[in-house]
Order: C-alpha cells, then structure tokens, then sequence
C-alpha cells in the first residue's frame, strides 16, 4: 500500500525572515506506522507537519506522500490523502455551523446528503462532540474547538492522519476518548506533541528532533524511558514512567 508512505528526504525550510526551521530532516514511515515526534518548542515539528499536505512546501529536499512528491501542482491531490489537525483549531474551523464544518471535507469528496449526514454524526460521536453539531464554531470553548477539527479531519476518513499537538485543549475525558480512537486508526499516522504519555500510549515508534534534524528514532517505549535523551532535547520523562521510576540513560547521537 504504497499510497500510505511519508517520506521526508534532507527537507529543509526556511520562513520569509530567514528563521531556518527544517535543516536537513529525513524519515520514513510505512503504511499502518503510528509515529511520534517529539522535540523542545522551535525544534521543527509544527512546521514538519505544515509540510504534510503542502501548507509549507518545502525550501529544499523531497516530501513524498504514496506515489506522489509534493509539489504545488500535486498538493491539491495530496490532501486527499493525508488529513491534518492544526495546532490552532480556529486555522480550520470557517463555516456557521460544527456540522458544516464536519461536512465541508465529505462534500468536496462528492458524496452525497445521506452519505455525509452519516459521516459527520460517527465522527462527531467519536469526540463526544454530537451535542454540538448545530452551534457556531466561534461560541465554542477551545477544547470544543479542537475536537470539532478533529472531526473535521476523520470525516474525510483519510489514508493518513497527521496531527499537530491534538490534546493540547482537550479534557481528561476528550483526551481519553481520543486516545481510544486513535488506537483504532490502522493507517498511517504521524502526531506530534508534548504530551509524551499520548505518544507512548498510541505510537510504537518516536522521533526526536532538534534544530530542524532527527536526532534519534526507535521504538517510542525506548526513546521515552531515556532520560538522559529526553534531558538533552528539553523534555521529560512522561508522567506513567515517571510514576513507575522507569529511565535508561542509553546515548544516541547528537
């Protein structure tokens, strides 16, 4: 299943006032790989995940999603794809109501009413948002937001799911329920965030990076017991291991 593959190769970006914020990063995830990226703020990661559906294309280097390198001619295609949840809930969130909201992936997708009333209530139920598919987006809290976008995105049931920071506004009960169905995405999926418990809990592998470059991958159960890692690259250990006494101070490169 070729059309599930992410493929970075030496990507580097470089924003308009001359912060480089990808220098060289390359990576390869299969189809059905969940992976974790983690990494201080300003190591990369929001605008690695900018670079998955050509928000951002980038400066140097090759994205590659299945069969197709990203371009500004095959972004379009791309997105069809690959489904994104911002950081910001509010950069998705533009219609009058959640359920337009909801709709607005499905519809482009050409499905018809009945299709897309079905699509939008399973998704929707999945981040216990039902309740809220007739307000306004701008009435809602922004941990209401957060999971409408989440909705958004698995509405469209893409063959790849990318998300940046996704329990970031969430409730203990949302962010459960999100981990649940996360677990219950069998295609390809990148996420990155700061809560590593999520990471540890939904992904088998974990990547770490720092100024803009992997400086270590492996399985997420390893890369996350290592303290001395985590040290380096201004992270701890998450709090079940912490709880646990669980570190190795195994060294990786970097």
């Amino acid at each position: 299943m070729s059309h599930h593959i992410i493929e970075f190769r030496d990507v580097k970006y470089r924003y308009p006032d001359g912060t480089e914020a990808l220098s060289g990063i390359s990576f390869r995830i299969t189809h059905g790989e969940s992976v974790g990226i983690v990494g201080a703020n300003g190591a990369g990661k929001s605008t690695l995940m900018q670079q998955m559906n050509g928000c951002l294309l980038p400066t140097a280097g090759e994205v590659t999603i299945g069969d197709l390198r990203l371009t500004s001619a095959t972004r379009r295609e791309i997105r069809r794809k690959v489904g994104v949840v911002f950081q910001n809930p509010d950069d998705q969130l533009f219609m009058p109501t959640v359920f337009d909201d909801v709709a607005f992936g499905p519809l482009n997708l050409g499905l018809d009413e009945s299709q897309v009333e079905k699509r939008v209530r399973w998704a929707l139920a999945q981040v216990n948002g039902l309740s809220l598919k007739d307000k306004p987006p701008h009435h809602l809290s922004a941990g209401q937001k957060s999971a409408v976008a989440i909705a958004a995105v698995m509405a469209m049931e893409p063959d790849i799911l990318a998300m940046d920071e996704p329990t970031a506004n969430l409730d203990p009960r949302s962010r459960r329920a999100l981990i649940r169905l996360l677990q219950t995405f069998r295609h390809s999926k990148l996420i990155a965030s700061h809560d590593l418990d999520l990471i540890l809990d939904v992904c088998e592998r974990c990547l770490v990076i720092r100024e803009g470059r992997v400086v270590a991958d492996g399985p997420s159960a390893t890369i996350l017991a290592n303290g001395a890692l985590l040290e380096q690259n201004s992270l701890e250990l998450p709090l079940s291991l912490q709880r646990h006494g669980t570190v190795r101070q195994q060294q990786f490169p970097g």
